[in-house]
């Protein structure tokens, strides 16, 4: 027990160095500063994907993690160009918000059985988009554009988060926020799992008859699940909004959705850190495979479903088949 302590905070001390060390530093003595906005954008989707992964975890299958990354990223717009809000206190607002609205969106179709909550979830992101592209306060089809970059962050008349437009390099600040709340919230996945609570979860997948009869609340418990889940897709897209300024109906789609979930089944549904590593091989070997050109999606394609195959559980179930064998 204590040995395998060890190691797991070896591996834990190890990832914070390279993210926050050596990944830096090894950008800076290079001098590709564009690797900052794309290993951001690795760490919000992971983000994203870990919510997904959350509810595969009570047992449902989630395709609509997009429209809460789509939400979240219009309530931080509206609040900062509207209202005139700071960023960093739309950023919890934005979760909060796409919690709340998971909640009311999952007591009715939560009940329902997993495939078609998943056929319901579908059709979110698509409704999401639907909505901003008509209500006025989003602005229709022209989207919220020149959104500031976000402020400086005091408590107590002390800075503790400078103006990212003083900054020389606000993409090196970006990477550090989203890298910053990824550790974050997959700290609070592996406390959550690892709890009380996750072990009913856990029960859901197995057999969620048997779990009611001896007492667990399945409806409580789903739609906690679902709102962490949610909450993690509003945060990562209320980020996406100040990265880039500007957020539009489109800038979620249903295919943001279903990558979400292949983030989880390539990196191992049975991992907590599976969406970190699935969202880290998919994103790049996507790019990887632009140079094949129009054979892309088709080679793409066809390797999702070799390793779906030939790993089942994800690419971590490798580094689990070889521990058990040394």
């Amino acid at each position: 027990m204590t040995r395998n302590r060890n190691t797991r905070i070896a591996a834990v001390v190890a990832f914070l160095t390279i993210v926050f060390v050596v990944v830096p530093a090894a950008i800076s003595s290079s001098g590709r500063f564009d690797l900052y906005y794309t290993l951001t954008s690795v760490a919000l989707l992971s983000i994203a994907s870990a919510g997904v992964w959350l509810t595969f975890y009570i047992g449902r299958i989630n395709i609509g993690q997009g429209a809460y990354a789509l939400m979240g990223g219009y309530v931080s717009a509206i609040l900062v160009m509207n209202h005139g809000w700071s960023f960093w206190l739309t950023l919890p607002v934005a979760g909060l918000f796409c919690a709340a609205a998971s909640v009311l969106i999952g007591l009715p179709i939560l009940r329902l059985r997993g495939v078609y909550f998943a056929m319901v979830t579908l059709v979110l992101t698509e409704v999401a988009r639907l909505l901003a592209l008509a209500l006025p306060i989003t602005n229709g089809a022209k989207g919220i554009v020149s959104i500031p970059l976000p402020g400086a962050l005091s408590v107590f008349g002390i800075t503790l988060i400078p103006d990212f437009a003083t900054l020389q390099n606000s993409r090196l600040a970006f990477y550090l926020l989203a890298v910053t709340l990824m550790v974050v919230c997959f700290a609070v996945m592996y406390r959550l799992v690892n709890s009380r609570i996750g072990k009913l979860c856990q029960s859901l997948q197995q057999n969620e008859e048997l779990a009611s009869s001896i007492g667990v609340n399945i409806a409580y418990l789903r739609v906690i699940a679902y709102a962490v889940s949610s909450f993690f897709g509003g945060l990562s897209g209320a980020i996406f909004a100040a990265i880039s300024q500007s957020i539009y109906p489109s800038s979620f789609t249903v295919t943001d959705s279903v990558n979400f979930m292949l983030n989880c089944f390539l990196g191992g549904l049975g991992y907590v850190f599976g969406p970190m590593l699935g969202t880290l091989v998919l994103y790049f070997g996507w790019d990887l495979l632009f140079q094949t050109g129009q054979f892309q999606l088709l080679i793409y394609s066809g390797l999702m479903i070799v390793l779906m195959l030939v790993l089942p559980n994800g690419l971590l179930s490798l580094a689990e088949t070889a521990r058990k064998k040394g």
